[in-house]
This record gives structure tokens, C-alpha cells and sequence, in this order.
């Protein structure tokens, strides 16, 4: 296998048309490789300056997992760091685990960060929706937001063979109209997501959530959400007293 390590964006645009194989850290694909066959071109993107951005807005494709420390919000470190083993995460990167995995587990996070995606097809870069990209699978350079007002994120214990652990992610944004909360959750394989205005009374927006898609959670789930929130909401509005 022949690996390609653009480091511009039209050379990058190049090897995919030569038909090259995206990977990030091949946490995913390698035992694959090895039980099917190897691809003959492959392409990283550790090279590329474009997919290796971090700072409080934005953070790269080819970032790997260990390197998203407290220049990102907390929501998105916290989720980072509870992927796998220390040695996963020293090579797993931003965009295998959002386009190239099934457990994606930065989802939630990005999600309520109202994250968009920069993604590159053999016509060029273009910036897309995040369910676009998990959708498509596409090259994702990048992923860019506006910086939350506060943010919170839990990944409750999981059974060994079991499904996914449960992961609630919630941040707030200010809008011109009013704070608004926006709430992830991971149940299963599925992600869901919502959002509400943020109310006097956490219990207000808790209620507003409570009519939304997430209502519809099981009750363990919904717990967790609904603690999350009002554990939130109520720092926050401690925090303005």
C-alpha cells in the first residue's frame, strides 16, 4: 500500500482522483486491511495545515483525539477523552470517529455545539451541514462553531458487549432573542438532538425539552438529561447572580 501525505488542498483534491483511500489513524480499517487486503493508495491528512487546526472554534480532521485539550470547549474535551484506551486516542482522529465510525462518539458534542462541517470532494472544498457529513462520509477537514456560553457532557458506564454507553451533551448560545440550550443525546446507536430557549426556571426549559423528540427517551436516558440540564441552567444563572 502506497500512502500519500498532501500538504496543500489541491494535492489532496489529486489524490483523491487518483482514487486514493481516506484514513485518519486506521483504528477502524486496519483489521479490516488485514483479513481482506490492503488498498493500493491510501491518503492521511496529518500533512495538511487546513485538517490540523485546534483553537476554541474550530479543530481539524486529522486531528487526533489526545491532542483536544482546553483550547475547545469543555463539551467536545470531555467527549474526546473518554474515547477508548490512551493508545486509541494518541491515534484515533476528528474525522474517522465522525464519518468513519458507527459509534461516533463526538456527535453528541458536536451536535450541541451547532458544529458545521469544511469537507473536500475531488470538485473542490465545500462547507456543509454536520448531518450532511455523517450522512455523505465525505473528507472532513474541518469543523468550525461559535463558542458556547457554557456546556456540559456525561458518558454513563457501559456493559462489556453491551451497546454504546449513554451520552448526554448540552451547550448554550446566546442568540439575539435569548439564550437558547441545544441537547445531544447517544442512546444506543442512535443520536438524537433538540433544542429550547433557555427559561427563567431551569424547569422551564426542562419542560421544553420534554415536548421536543427527546421526550421520547427512555426513562433512564431522560434522567440523565434532564439532570444535565438543571445542573446546567443552574450554575449558569448562579454565575450572573
Amino acid at each position: 500500500m502506497l500512502l500519500r501525505l498532501p500538504t496543500s488542498v489541491s494535492e489532496a483534491q489529486e489524490c483523491l482522483a487518483e482514487g486514493a483511500v481516506p484514513v485518519g489513524g486506521a483504528t477502524l480499517v486496519w483489521a479490516t486491511w488485514q483479513r481482506d487486503g490492503f488498498p493500493e493508495l491510501a491518503m492521511s491528512l496529518r500533512e495538511l495545515p487546513e485538517a490540523n487546526v485546534l483553537g476554541r472554534e474550530t479543530v481539524g480532521g486529522a486531528v487526533v483525539l489526545h491532542r483536544i485539550d482546553g483550547r475547545v470547549p469543555d463539551v467536545l474535551r470531555l467527549a474526546a477523552a473518554t474515547v477508548g484506551t490512551g493508545a486509541v486516542r494518541r491515534t484515533a482522529t476528528v474525522g474517522g470517529n465522525l464519518v468513519g465510525s458507527t459509534l461516533r462518539c463526538l456527535l453528541p458534542a458536536a451536535l450541541v455545539l451547532d458544529a458545521r462541517a469544511t469537507v473536500l470532494g475531488s470538485d473542490g472544498v465545500h462547507d456543509v451541514e454536520l448531518a450532511e457529513a455523517v450522512a455523505k462520509r465525505p473528507v472532513l477537514l474541518s469543523l468550525r462553531w461559535r463558542a458556547p456560553v457554557a456546556c456540559a457532557y456525561r458518558k454513563l458506564p457501559g456493559e462489556a458487549g453491551g451497546p454504546p454507553p449513554l451520552v448526554v451533551a448540552s451547550a448554550v448560545h446566546a442568540d439575539d432573542g435569548g439564550d437558547r440550550l441545544r441537547v445531544a443525546v447517544r442512546d444506543g446507536y442512535e443520536v438524537l438532538s433538540a433544542g429550547a430557549p433557555c427559561a427563567t426556571e431551569p424547569e422551564e426549559t426542562v419542560r421544553a425539552l420534554r415536548e421536543t423528540l427527546l421526550g421520547d427517551l427512555p426513562a433512564t436516558a431522560w434522567a440523565a438529561v434532564r439532570t444535565q440540564v438543571t445542573g446546567l441552567l443552574g450554575d449558569r444563572g448562579a454565575d450572573t447572580d
